[in-house]
């Protein structure tokens, strides 16, 4: 039987490179990708800590990995997309005739298959059978691991949307990871006036202000407060800075899967308050950005391993060492591309 190399998770902090066996032939619809870049995101980190993603248990061994991109090695049947074609993949692989999913809601689809989220696998593997209606076409002006955080960049393109900023509104950003971080260049692209930074890291509050943010004065109130920071004690801070009629705009996963706010700061505010879950079509809209310049991608990995230390990039990443932003793990057969 064929095999190939992954990264499977087989408990909190053990995560293994393994052989497993070669996905295969692609089936009608799907096609054969070569994996090349993958996003550790934040909420990778949720199963590797504790073992668990929200009320999602790691029931056994699994591939993590959901931020990627490929080159398409074989084609299924009806797949109209050529071999050798690189791809940007939305790991969300959603049913697509749900109520859900008819109006306009696919990241709301109760029968989707998410990508390194029990019980199914991810990309940190060198192959992947996909869905070819979830793949999607990049540039050669997009590398391998700016295709890869068009994810991240989705989710932060449809918190924006979530938040409807109007021109000259101030804006608060709470986390400054690379969710914020594209937050960031989102908002002021969508017209606001100010936006205001807050993050405990010094070198990503940093990046934060590079990128135009501006350290959060005391006592501020802003119009929108856009939590990109695990959710916990963020979610009520949000809640605090935000002025009487605002948005808040909820995007972190809190580890403990419980968040806390006072109900009275939210009545008597009459705050809107929305949770951004995965993001909706987006593609068509974030990779353009990225390859006009508006939104800079590069800025934001800090490091690259080989698929072969993905343990060692974990657990540094886990422990925010050496000033990490975004970690890329790379394919072993693509060690020379970006």
């Amino acid at each position: 039987m064929a095999t190939q190399i992954a990264a499977r998770l087989h408990g909190p902090a053990d995560l293994r490179v393994e052989e497993v066996p070669h996905p295969g032939v692609p089936e009608a619809g799907e096609v054969l990708l070569r994996v090349r870049s993958t996003g550790i995101c934040g909420s990778d980190l949720h199963p590797y800590e504790n073992g668990a993603m929200g009320d999602t248990l790691l029931g056994a061994p699994l591939i993590l990995g959901h931020e990627f991109c490929g080159v398409i090695e074989e084609v299924g049947d009806g797949v109209k997309l050529q071999i050798g074609t690189r791809v940007a993949v939305d790991p969300a692989w959603t049913c697509g005739v749900c109520h859900e999913c008819s109006r306009g809601n696919p990241n709301l689809c109760r029968q989707q298959k998410f990508c390194g989220l029990f019980p199914n696998g991810g990309s940190l593997c060198q192959w992947m059978r996909v869905p070819a209606r979830f793949c999607h076409q990049v540039p050669d002006s997009i590398s391998d691991d700016e295709a890869a955080l068009l994810e991240p960049l989705g989710v932060a393109l449809h918190a924006t949307d979530l938040a409807r900023i109007r021109i000259g509104s101030t804006v608060a950003v709470l986390g400054a990871g690379p969710i914020g971080l594209c937050v960031i260049q989102l908002a002021k692209l969508a017209g606001a006036g100010t936006v205001y930074i807050e993050e405990r890291l010094r070198w990503r509050r940093e990046l934060a202000q590079k990128l135009g943010a501006v350290w959060l004065p005391a006592k501020a109130e802003v119009d929108v407060a856009i939590e990109c920071a695990w959710a916990a004690e963020a979610a009520q801070a949000a809640v605090d800075i935000t002025r009487p009629g605002g948005v808040v705009v909820l995007v972190g996963i809190p580890l403990g899967d419980e968040i806390t706010l006072k109900h009275s700061a939210l009545r008597r505010k009459g705050l809107t308050l929305l949770m951004c879950r995965r993001m909706k079509h987006v593609y068509e809209r974030t990779i353009p950005l990225v390859e006009s310049g508006q939104v800079d991608l590069k800025c934001l990995i800090t490091h690259r391993f080989p698929l072969s230390d993905a343990p060692e990039a974990f657990r540094m990443n886990a422990k925010y060492e050496d000033n990490v932003v975004k970690t890329i793990i790379f394919s072993l057969t693509q060690e020379g591309r970006k």
